[in-house]
């Protein structure tokens, strides 16, 4: 919750009488403390008798809390809260050229990729429509976006590698996914709702090396108003054999922050599994997740409700006779 603000802000001028009374209160301390009478025998009664201490207090603070809680409510608070998204669409873009084939991250890779993004598949709301785009020096719609979601998981174990690293080719396939998503589906009222909005989550180790520069699928993000958000996965010391020679294949993060940034997505970057994991699962709280505009006077009345028993518990608990 952020960004809190009131319908009704002039009523906050009640708590002028909080204030007030609160003043009364200290008042009245120091002049029960000042006007102490001294009598014979009090010391031995003060030596037997229970000290309440800070104790004595408790109460009539927490009653000027509930009294400052329940002002706030009335004054009908706002705020921005973060609500799960009912529907959307996300397209994963694997990448699946040969460098994914290096072994510094364990097991390698691709393995460990696949692994993550099955995970972070299976944690998406039901009915957000998924889909799946793999690329190398091509690109293609390996699943077409749907709310079967064991589709695309049963897809991601099943890629293969290739040649090359078509980021470009890679976004605007997935874009070509989203829109073939309809723009209005029918719920289970029959009433149409509202276009779903859409994510593509791209993860890479490299560099654009073929296809359609990415520029141009920037440009095609932007029209659609579908941001793409990076995954810079591996290491510097990445490497992998071809014909018998180690090749370093370090992952290059810069130009995977740039698109991202580019097209208002996020980027990311992943060392290893674990990592990943954590990645796809900050992903998955971003995609799934929206900000509204929420009343929550309910809330603040709750909290005011609850100081207001607390007040009445302790003034019962700690009372002379209670002790």
């Amino acid at each position: 919750m952020r960004d809190l603000s009131f319908l009704s802000p002039e009523r906050l001028w009640l708590l002028l009488a909080v204030a007030a009374l609160a003043v009364a209160h200290l008042l009245a301390q120091r002049r029960v403390s000042r006007y102490a009478v001294r009598l014979p025998g009090l010391a031995l009664l003060a030596s037997v008798a229970p000290r309440l201490g800070w104790r004595r207090h408790v109460a009539s603070t927490a009653v000027l809390l509930s009294m400052v809680g329940a002002t706030a409510a009335f004054a009908e608070p706002q705020a921005d809260v973060e609500v799960p998204r009912e529907r959307a669409t996300v397209v994963v873009a694997l990448d699946v050229s040969l460098s994914m084939a290096a072994t510094d991250v364990d097991p390698d890779r691709l393995t460990a990729a696949k692994a993550a993004a099955v995970e972070f598949v299976d944690g998406l709301p039901e009915r957000f429509n998924v889909g799946l785009v793999a690329f190398s020096g091509t690109s293609s719609v390996v699943v077409p976006p749907t709310q079967e979601h064991g589709a695309v998981t049963t897809a991601i174990d099943g890629l293969s590698m290739g040649n090359g690293t078509a980021i470009g080719e890679a976004v605007i396939s997935s874009l070509a996914a989203v829109a073939a998503v309809p723009g209005a589906t029918s719920g289970s009222s029959g009433v149409e709702d509202e276009a779903t909005p859409a994510h593509v989550v791209l993860l890479s180790d490299g560099a654009s090396t073929a296809g359609r520069p990415v520029s141009a699928a920037v440009q095609d993000a932007l029209d659609a108003g579908v941001p793409v958000s990076t995954i810079a996965y591996g290491t510097q010391d990445g490497e992998v054999a071809v014909d018998g020679r180690r090749i370093r294949v370090p992952v290059d993060a810069p130009a995977l922050a740039e698109l991202a940034g580019d097209t208002d997505g996020r980027a990311y970057e992943a060392a290893s599994g674990d990592e990943l994991e954590d990645v796809y699962d900050d992903i998955g709280s971003a995609v799934g997740t929206t900000t509204e505009t929420r009343e929550v006077g309910a809330g603040v009345a709750g909290l005011a409700l609850l100081t207001a028993v607390g007040a009445g518990a302790a003034a019962l608990a700690w009372s002379p006779r209670s002790l």
